[in-house]
């Protein structure tokens, strides 16, 4: 057996081919665009080329974005007031906070002052909530990536023993919440877990989030399961990526997600998705 490989790249061109044309057809009709506003802090070099391509796939779809950047010497209280004007601005939908921070500022502070209506991140706790109630609403993004590359290779989820693998509240945790509200039998698995290897070993459909270069195994995985690599692991001195799955379990699994090309693309997709979403329901 050799897995089919999950495309991530063809699938997010898809999502996003899907937002272009309903945005196109808002503006045919007479409405403006939706406008994801970015705020950057510090001069990471790795947070400009995100933002800068985030930037990029919202002229390609037409939405306007806005990007705040700021000194890494900002203050607390000066950029929670920029968070204000930016959820009291109506020509805003979606606000993302980029990743990290400076030591000196409170993410958490932060993030909960993100305007739940336009947190297309989904950071902010009364988003998470709404995650965790199964409830409809704004996703975090790469969960929601991954769970949308399931549904749309018709991957039955319904009833699946699913394994998560990690407990961020990034990843793990929400993607166990967003395959719950998908019917699965979920397990997260960290850590602490007794005999992980076993766990796993029972999945059906494995979502790897560990952060660990080809934690999981050939042996760790049954035949025909179904595995979504989440990691984005660098070798060092090294541009190459790797994920948390040995490429070898392609040779027990019935599908899996390569790294790079799998779950990566589907998040930026997933995040051009939530804004427009953000901005239905401020209409």
């Amino acid at each position: 057996m050799s897995a089919k490989i999950i495309d991530g790249k063809y699938h997010s061109e898809n999502i996003l081919n899907e937002v272009r044309a309903e945005v196109a057809d808002i503006v045919m009709q007479g409405g403006r665009p939706p406008c994801l506003a970015v705020v950057l802090v510090g001069d990471d070099e790795a947070s400009k080329i995100y933002v800068g391509s985030k930037q990029k796939k919202c002229e390609e779809i037409g939405f306007t974005s806005v990007a705040h950047i700021k000194p890494s010497t900002i203050s607390e209280d000066e950029l929670l007031t920029l968070i204000d004007m930016l959820n009291n601005d109506s020509g805003v939908d979606g606000i993302l906070v980029q990743s990290p921070l400076p030591k000196h500022i409170n993410a958490d502070n932060v993030f909960e002052a993100v305007a739940p209506g336009k947190d297309v991140d989904c950071f902010n706790p009364y988003n998470i909530g709404l995650v965790s109630m199964g409830k409809d609403g704004l996703v975090p993004c790469t969960p929601a990536g991954c769970v949308e590359l399931l549904r749309r290779e018709k991957i039955n989820m319904s009833g699946a023993d699913c394994v998560v693998i990690g407990r961020s509240n990034i990843v793990g945790r929400p993607a166990a919440s967003l395959m719950i509200k998908e019917s699965a039998t979920v397990t997260v698995c960290h850590s602490r877990t007794k005999d992980l290897a076993a766990v796993v070993r029972g999945a059906d459909i494995i979502i790897a989030a560990i952060g660990k270069k080809h934690f999981v195994t050939p042996d760790m995985v049954k035949d025909g399961a179904v595995i979504v690599d989440v990691g984005i692991n660098r070798t060092p001195g090294s541009k190459k990526i790797h994920g948390d799955v040995d490429p070898a379990c392609m040779e027990k699994a019935s599908y899996m997600t390569p790294v790079p090309g799998g779950v990566g693309p589907m998040t930026i997709a997933m995040l051009m998705s939530n804004c427009l979403t953000a901005y239905k329901k401020l209409r």
